[in-house]
This record gives structure tokens, C-alpha cells and sequence, in this order.
């Protein structure tokens, strides 16, 4: 992604700050508060230095001690309404700013959980959770504090450079010059921040995605020995990262430098030309000395508009990066109609075809495939050939481009995701498991499954090896599963899938990583299993193939022959080099 942004790309990065504004809609009494309480806190500090006046011109003038008690614990109490009312906007903010934040990314990973994996290949993970974390706490930051101070600063710059012309028109035409070259400076630093701040976000992202690799990836790092050069990379996203906020830290120190300059020389000046005026009788004592705590009280507003401006730059390109996921097209809508009660399980591929997004050729055509009930059919072709990409066509991971796949007669993309995603269940060659108990995992397709469901599917997976584990089924699982072997985490995906009772069971080749005496075994309890419901089996094994009543060998992206085992190795050729090297299946076809 272009971290330079154009003029376009900066308002759109405003829009899309504002287009979250909905999610602070519950919390609006809290913000309204929050307001409310600023403003009041901005008057208290400008109404302190006129009381001030009012005490030196009054009651210390005139030697007034009842006057002087009188003003002094006015102004007193002013203090203390100011620093009450600072805990309790800082109180009720922080409620509305963590909802808002918390709403916006639950939405967030809802909306990742319904994009169609075309979106996930095309986006590393690590800065999707760079989005939904170090974003939006950027967001939030700002919502709860930088946009109210921004507001409140403007306004108190400008309603104390009003009063201060009203005491003398020479030292607030002084304060008002100075504000220039502060105006023209923001201008200046706005667009080369918000480009350094994009850059910042998106090398965060990079970084979390080497990390993530890393981690995922450490057995193959030290397997070959590669540790120095994964090293090297992340050691080469890091630096950039480095550089590039530094750039950005330097651009910052520089600008509030300079804030922190502009005030301290107008104040010179407007010391030296107060005494001058005080001297003269031009203005009294209590003005002056109110004119320069009013000139004090603008330091920090002043001042702290390099930081509140840097905030906002990074909140909006933060919005930016959040909305760019909320704007990803949906690819994959849910459909509006429903099986029977009783589904049967009759797959059709028809005149199916696929390609992937921005891709030249087509993985799939013209597939033309009648599964009946009950069925079981291996899908064989060589490496590439586009088996898995049609399995998971089935269940709607991706979407055809061409043709159609029906289930009872009814197309799958007219069909309710949640029930279609009940009645198709898919175990993959290279699981996923989660970071949960081994009870959670196989369960994760059906909560509901009872201790017998679960046994039942253990035994059919030859997955005993559960009951060994420290506290058995509830013993957590490691990320990834990296704790169990490759076959371990095959025999319970196999079983989760057996476990959501599907009328449609795909195996994409499930049994590649189990030794021969348990493939043995779970191929027996197998054919049991699929005997009740419609089988798609991706076999590359020998074994694997004689699980299928039928077999359709796919080639050149479609399927050339379907036939039983012994008909394709006796007429089809490619069949026969494809699994020429398996002595099983030769003993098979005699």
C-alpha cells in the first residue's frame, strides 16, 4: 500500500474519522458531559486572572479587607471547580471512549470473520491486527481527548485574545500577531506528518507480520538452520520502522519547539511593553498582572496544539486503515432460502468455474459432477490441478465465477450461510486447531455434542491419545496445535468434523500425516461413517481412493473421466501415472 497520501487521500482520511461517529451514539449524554465540563474548566481558568484584576484594582487599592476575603476565595473556589470538573470529564469520558473503541473492533472482527478468504490471501495477518489494535487505541486516544482539546483550545485562544484586546489594544494586537506564524505552521506540518504517520502504521503492521510469521513458523526456521536470515528481515522492518518514526519525531520536536518559543517572546515583549504602559499610567497594575496570567494561560494551548494536531493526523489515518476493511466488498453474501428438514446430500457441480481475483486464467471450467446420496467420490489430479479449490467451493469459502453448485437442487449461494456451513463439514490436510482445550476444539462445529458424540467420534479417529494428554479433553491445546504431531492434529480435525453430523463430509486428503497401521484403522471406521452421508474425498493416497464408490479425475482444470476405481486404471492412462508408484491400488484391481 502507497503510504504517500495526496490531498484526496488526506480528506478521506478525515471522512473516514467521521464516519465512525456512530459508534459514539450510545455514549452521547457522556460526551455532551464531557463537553460541558470543558467549557466550564476553560471558563473557570479565564475567569481566575479577571478575578485577580478585580482584587489588585479593588480591595488591595483600596486596602479592602472584606473585599480582598471576599474575591480571594472566589477565585479559590474557581480553582477547585476547575480541577473537579478536569476528574469528573476525565471520569465519564473514559466509559464512552473504551465503548466506542470496543463497539468499532467488535464490528471490525465481524466484518473480517465474513470476508471470503480471496481477502485474507491478499492481506497479511499482521496488519490486520495491527488495525484492530494499535489503530484503533490511536482512534480512541483522540476521540477522548485530542478532538476536545483541539476545540476547547481553539476557543480559548480566541476568546482570551478578545479579552485581551479589550484591556489594551497594543499587547493583544502583540498576541494576536504571534498566533500567525503558529497558523502558518500547522498548514506547513500537516501533510508531511500525516505521510510520515501512514508510513508509521503500515511498518507497524509489517513488523506484527514478521512476528507472527516467526512464531508460526519457528519449528521450519530451526529445521534449516534460516534463524539469521528470518532475522535479518525483521532486523530490516525494524530499522525502517525506526527511521521512519524518528523522521516523524524529529518533525514534531521541531514544531512544538518553535509553540514553545512564540509564547515565551510575546511574553518578553509584552512585559516590556506592560511596564512601560503600567509606568506611564496607561494601564493599571491589576490589568497588567491579569494581562499576563491571561497571556500564561494561552502557553499551554498554545503549545499543545503540535501534539493535539500530530494526534489528530494519526487518528485519521488510524480511521483510515480501520475503514478500509469496513469498505472491502462482502464477496460472499448470505442467501435467503433454507433446506428441508431432511436434507439428502445430492451434490451437482454444474458447468462450474473459478479464477482467482486479478488472476489471467481460470483454476476451474466447465466441472460438470452429480453426487448421489449416500455417495462417496474421490477427486484425484495432479499437484495444482485445483482439487481443494473445488472443495472448497462447496462450502462457500470462495465463491464460483461461472456455473453453479446445488445441494437438494437448491444453489449454494441461495442458501443461509449458518445452515449451509452445518450441512457441509470439511477436514483439511494441515488443520487448524485453537489455542483452547481439546474439548472446545472438537466441539468447535457443535457445542452441544454430548460426552457419547465425542467418545464415538475419538475412537472413529483413532484420536485415544487425548486421554493421555495431562487433564485430558480439557487440556489446552498450543497455539496452532504446535504441541502435537501431524497426525495428532489431522485425527482431530477429523473428528470435529465427524462430530457436526454433516450430510455433506469432505476430506481434503485428511489422512496424508498418519502412519499406516492407524490410517489402517480409521479408514475401517471411515467407510462406516460414509456410508450416512455424502462423501468429497481429496485423495492423493492409494488407500485414501478405495474409501470412493466412483473417482473423477480432474485435468486441465475440469474433470476428464469419473468411473470406478478399476475402470480408470484399466482405461485412462493419466490415471494410471498418477498412481503408478502406489502397489496397493495395483493389488486393488486385480
Amino acid at each position: 500500500m502507497s503510504a504517500d497520501l495526496s490531498a484526496r487521500s488526506r480528506r478521506r482520511a478525515g471522512s473516514s474519522l467521521w464516519r465512525l461517529r456512530h459508534y459514539m451514539s450510545p455514549y452521547r449524554f457522556r460526551f455532551v458531559l464531557m463537553v460541558v465540563f470543558a467549557a466550564v474548566g476553560v471558563g473557570a481558568t479565564i475567569v481566575v486572572p479577571l478575578a485577580t484584576k478585580a482584587v489588585i484594582d479593588g480591595p488591595i487599592a483600596r486596602t479592602d479587607h472584606v473585599g480582598l476575603y471576599a474575591l480571594g476565595l472566589f477565585a479559590t473556589s474557581l480553582g477547585v471547580i476547575e480541577a473537579v470538573l478536569t476528574f469528573l470529564r476525565r471520569w465519564i469520558v473514559s466509559k464512552a471512549t473504551l465503548g466506542t473503541e470496543t463497539g468499532v473492533r467488535t464490528d471490525l472482527y465481524a466484518k473480517l470473520q465474513r470476508l471470503p478468504l480471496s481477502f485474507h490471501s491478499r492481506w497479511q495477518s499482521g496488519q490486520l491486527l495491527s488495525r484492530i489494535m494499535n489503530d484503533l487505541a490511536t482512534t480512541r486516544r483522540f476521540l477522548g481527548f485530542g478532538l476536545l482539546f483541539i476545540v476547547m483550545n481553539v476557543v480559548q485562544i480566541a476568546i482570551t485574545t478578545v479579552i485581551l484586546l479589550q484591556m489594551y489594544v497594543p499587547l493583544g494586537l502583540v498576541v494576536l500577531a504571534s498566533i500567525v506564524p503558529v497558523t502558518l505552521l500547522c498548514l506547513r506540518n500537516e501533510r508531511a506528518y500525516t505521510r510520515l504517520s501512514r508510513q508509521v502504521q503500515d511498518q507497524t503492521g509489517d513488523v506484527a507480520s514478521s512476528v507472527e510469521e516467526a512464531a508460526y513458523g519457528l519449528r521450519v526456521i530451526k529445521f534449516f538452520g534460516r534463524a539469521r536470515h528470518v532475522f535479518a528481515k525483521f532486523d530490516a522492518r525494524s530499522r525502517q520502522l525506526y527511521e521512519t518514526s524518528y523522521a516523524r519525531a524529529k518533525l514534531s520536536a521541531n514544531f512544538w519547539t518553535f509553540l514553545e518559543v512564540v509564547p515565551s517572546v510575546t511574553l518578553i515583549i509584552v512585559l516590556g511593553l506592560g511596564a512601560v504602559a503600567a509606568g506611564k499610567g496607561i494601564v493599571t497594575l491589576g490589568t497588567l498582572v491579569a494581562f499576563i496570567t491571561l497571556l500564561l494561560s494561552l502557553v499551554w494551548p498554545v503549545a499543545a496544539l503540535g501534539f493535539l494536531l500530530s494526534m489528530a493526523q494519526e487518528a485519521m489515518t488510524a480511521a483510515d486503515r480501520i475503514v478500509e476493511i469496513f469498505d472491502a466488498e462482502d464477496e460472499i453474501v448470505d442467501g435467503e432460502l433454507s433446506l428441508g428438514p431432511v436434507v439428502e446430500g445430492r451434490v451437482g457441480f454444474h458447468g462450474v468455474g473459478f479464477r482467482f481475483p486479478d488472476a489471467d486464467t481460470d483454476v476451474l471450467h466447465e466441472v460438470n459432477l452429480e453426487i448421489a446420496p449416500g455417495e462417496t467420490v474421490a477427486l484425484v489430479g495432479a499437484t495444482g490441478s485445483g482439487k481443494s479449490v473445488l472443495t472448497h467451493l462447496v462450502a462457500r469459502l470462495y465463491d464460483v465465477t461461472a456455473g453453479s453448485i446445488t445441494i437438494d437442487g437448491v444453489d449454494v449461494r441461495d442458501l443461509k450461510l449458518a445452515q449451509l456451513r452445518q450441512v457441509v463439514a470439511t477436514a483439511f490436510e494441515d488443520p487448524t486447531l485453537f489455542s483452547m482445550s481439546v474439548r472446545e476444539n472438537l466441539t468447535l462445529g457443535r457445542p452441544d455434542a454430548s460426552e457419547a458424540e465425542i467418545e464415538q467420534a475419538i475412537e472413529l479417529a483413532q484420536a485415544q491419545f487425548v486421554r493421555e494428554l495431562p487433564w485430558g479433553l480439557d487440556t489446552r491445546i498450543g497455539e496452532q496445535g504446535m504441541s502435537l504431531s501431524g497426525g495428532q492434529r489431522q485425527r482431530l480435525a477429523l473428528a470435529r468434523a465427524v462430530i457436526a453430523k454433516p450430510a455433506v463430509l469432505v476430506l481434503d486428503d485428511t489422512l496424508s500425516a498418519l502412519d499406516m497401521h492407524t490410517e489402517a484403522l480409521v479408514e475401517e471406521a471411515l467407510r462406516r461413517v460414509l456410508a450416512r452421508v455424502t462423501g468429497i474425498v481429496v485423495a492423493h493416497r492409494a488407500s485414501t481412493v478405495l474409501l470412493a464408490d466412483r473417482v473423477a479425475l480432474l485435468s486441465g482444470g475440469t474433470i476428464t473421466h469419473v468411473g470406478t476405481h478399476s475402470q480408470l486404471l484399466a482405461e485412462v492412462g493419466e490415471y494410471r501415472e498418477l498412481l503408478a508408484a502406489d502397489s496397493d491400488l495395483a493389488e486393488a484391481a486385480r
